[in-house]
């Protein structure tokens, strides 16, 4: 066999998200057979010493400090925006007009409007995308998708999912900055909505299908806060805590739920489906399990199983360690790379593509707009 085709990427940012997605198209191609070769070609931060510290450390063969000339480099085919969220749109049309495949971190768009424009840009110019809903990808909700499409719980009856943190809740926490940028609606775009209840949106929907209208209630716990970059006690504009209630297309009912101000808990994202035969749960914090219950099974042995997805024959696990033994979050994103890459050698795009993103920002404008109406939305809807 020849050597591979590279595919050469370029990532804009190295915080939080840069470290894992780079991490994640280091190893895609030392754990997985992959059409394409990864190859980190440049990242780009503003801060010249910080991003040459970042390209030295990851391997990267260059680094930039404008987004705009690394888009523009002809040995650059694959753009990953992992930047915040106010750079997104910017960056994304720019990277498809200029003919570069894009990849993008969740929420894709600060709002639907936004994730609008970005989806029509990589459609236009007919350029592979994919936004970086990682979860779907661990194993054990790989596994969820597989029983629900193979009709093991049957008719879905119920969905429930939060996704709680605690990070937020000291008064004395400024907004604003590369930090915390999260806090600053005009960068983030929302608050816990867009940042952890997207996360839940996406997964529902790829579980569950479409959400047809949505209930919301949301809060604001802390009004103002001194901002980094003005050194001014400004008003906050991000929900500090968003619950809905949903009812998808299929006709189930569902509970969300998201917060920053739930003292003991860094990253509870769990779900629940009942169904008409069975029901599965998925906990963040033990994510190699998936909790299964069938109530075809003999009555005297009916009860709740906890299936230990570390097998072969589980999605994804067989190229990694022996059966039995775990992997870990940052493996959700290098199986992320193996779809993404599996879908060009293929011809079909793997999910969650643009369109799937733009869908996701579509509930979450509806959540907020129902926490501002007091009314039930759709998603789409334009009021």
């Amino acid at each position: 066999m020849g050597e591979k085709s590279k595919l050469n990427i370029g990532v804009i940012g190295y915080g939080f998200m840069g470290r894992t997605h780079s991490n994640a198209f280091g190893q895609a191609p030392k754990f997985f057979d992959l059409a394409y070769q990864p190859v980190l070609k440049a990242v780009c931060g503003r801060d010249n010493d910080k991003v040459h510290s970042f390209a030295a450390n990851w391997g990267y063969a260059s680094f930039e400090t404008d987004w705009r000339r690394m888009v523009e480099r002809k040995d650059i085919d694959l753009i990953d925006i992992a930047s915040p969220n106010d750079t997104h749109e910017e960056i994304a049309v720019a990277a498809a007009q200029a003919g570069k495949m894009v990849m993008c971190e969740k929420p894709l768009g600060r709002n639907a409007a936004e994730a609008g424009r970005m989806v029509a840009a990589v459609e236009a110019a007919n350029v592979p995308n994919m936004v970086w809903y990682n979860y779907r990808r661990a194993p054990a909700v790989t596994l969820a998708k597989q029983l629900i499409d193979d009709g093991k719980l049957g008719k879905i009856f119920h969905y429930r999912a939060k996704f709680l943190q605690d990070w937020t809740i000291s008064a004395d926490l400024p907004q604003g900055g590369a930090g915390l940028w999260r806090l600053d609606a005009g960068v983030a775009g929302s608050g816990v909505t867009g940042d952890l209840l997207a996360h839940c949106v996406d997964t529902a929907i790829w579980l569950n299908g479409g959400i047809e209208k949505v209930s919301a209630i949301t809060e604001t716990f802390i009004k103002e806060r001194q901002h980094v970059l003005t050194g001014k006690v400004e008003p906050v504009g991000i929900d500090d805590a968003s619950l809905f209630l949903a009812r998808f297309n299929n006709g189930s009912l569902a509970t969300f739920e998201a917060t920053r101000y739930a003292r003991g808990h860094k990253a509870l994202n769990t779900f629940e489906i009942n169904g008409e035969h069975a029901s599965i749960a998925w906990d963040l914090h033990d994510l190699h399990h998936l909790q299964y219950f069938d109530h075809r099974d003999e009555g005297k042995l009916r009860g709740w199983r906890d299936i230990n997805v570390s097998d072969g024959d589980h999605p994804y696990v067989k190229n990694w360690w022996v059966p039995g033994t775990q992997i870990g979050y940052e493996h959700t994103f290098t199986h992320q790379v193996v779809d993404f890459v599996a879908g060009l050698s293929s011809g079909t795009p793997a999910s969650p593509t643009f369109r799937d993103g733009l869908a996701t920002d579509q509930v979450t404008d509806a959540v907020l707009r129902s926490a501002g109406s007091g009314q039930w939305e759709r998603p789409g809807d334009v009021t």
